[in-house]
């Protein structure tokens, strides 16, 4: 069964750059839950555990108001989609409380490039020159962001590379499942299934969290949430090479919040690097969003069909 949403580029763009102002303050509070910020510094499994956890009650809660029909779901998408997002979340988690909160999102959030490729072979979508040119200048933007020297290197940077690896394949499951079922219903088991896998791999590590923590945890939960429903909504309206490189404006925002959180103030070149990212996404949203004529919008519904 296939739900269809009306393909709409700009809306998905600002639903993704949405999505990224709660995804970067989700990446502020793990990294004060992961160091003695707010009590004794807890484990990466533990704050993924938490971030399920309340991101799942907070959609339930959801759920029992709006009380939709949820129609048969595609288990091993969903199986795919949470077991990439859960290894990607937390390998994210564990790199921010070793490396800077901006190092690390910038790693991280190279996942849209993977996903890019990954689509082409895996959802068959036809990256245009655009497309490959703007993805590469925000590739530039993150390159400069990471400042690849020897003497800057941290081992804890291959935490968040190998997370921008799994949530680029996380991609490809979004996209897949955004057209089969309803976006509550694909958040609804996602965050159900990411709770049993988290609740099964924190039993050996699992303490009890200070007051401060325990709020936070909630926090972050609720935030994922809140990211979950716009970037899925997102990524329903357009094609995923097109939706997934807005997300690296959450860099532009992690910066900020490290600035209010923890004082960090970004250099030159962290500007530099941001402004050349967004640049990226702006020719990919301004390229999109032209009007496209009716021989060109029949080829793209036959190639979506």
């Amino acid at each position: 069964m296939s739900l269809a949403t009306p393909q709409n580029p700009p809306l998905a763009a600002a639903l993704i750059l949405a999505a990224t102002t709660f995804i970067a303050g989700t990446t502020l509070l793990a990294k004060a839950l992961g160091t003695d910020l707010l009590g004794a510094p807890l484990h990466p499994l533990q704050i993924s555990h938490g971030r399920f956890v309340f991101a799942f009650l907070a959609i339930s809660a959801v759920v029992i108001a709006l009380r939709p029909r949820f129609i048969r779901p595609h288990w091993g998408y969903h199986i795919g989609r949470t077991a990439f997002g859960w290894a990607g979340v937390t390998l994210m988690f564990a790199s921010v409380a070793y490396i800077p909160l901006a190092d690390a999102t910038a790693i991280t959030f190279l996942n849209p490039v993977f996903g890019m490729l990954l689509a082409i072979p895996l959802l068959g979508e036809r990256v245009g020159p655009w497309r490959w040119g703007a993805a590469l200048i925000a590739m530039i933007g993150a390159m400069i962001l990471l400042r690849p020297a020897p003497a800057s290197f941290q081992p804890a940077a291959l935490l968040a590379l190998a997370a921008a690896a799994v949530m680029g394949l996380e991609l490809i499951f979004i996209k897949k499942l955004a057209g089969r079922e309803a976006p509550l219903q694909v958040l609804w088991f996602n965050n159900l299934l990411g709770m049993l896998i988290a609740s099964c791999a924190v039993l050996p590590v699992w303490q009890m969290p200070s007051l401060a923590q325990w709020g936070a945890l909630a926090a972050l939960g609720l935030l994922m949430a809140c990211a979950q429903a716009c970037f899925i909504n997102g990524m329903a309206r357009a094609d995923a090479s097109f939706a997934a490189p807005f997300s690296y404006a959450t860099l532009v925002f992690a910066a900020f919040y490290d600035f209010l959180g923890f004082g960090a103030v970004p250099d030159a070149i962290s500007l530099l690097g941001a402004f050349i990212i967004l640049a990226g996404a702006a020719i990919l949203a301004w390229r999109e969003g032209r009007p496209i004529p009716p021989a060109g919008r029949a080829a793209a519904a036959a190639q979506r069909s």
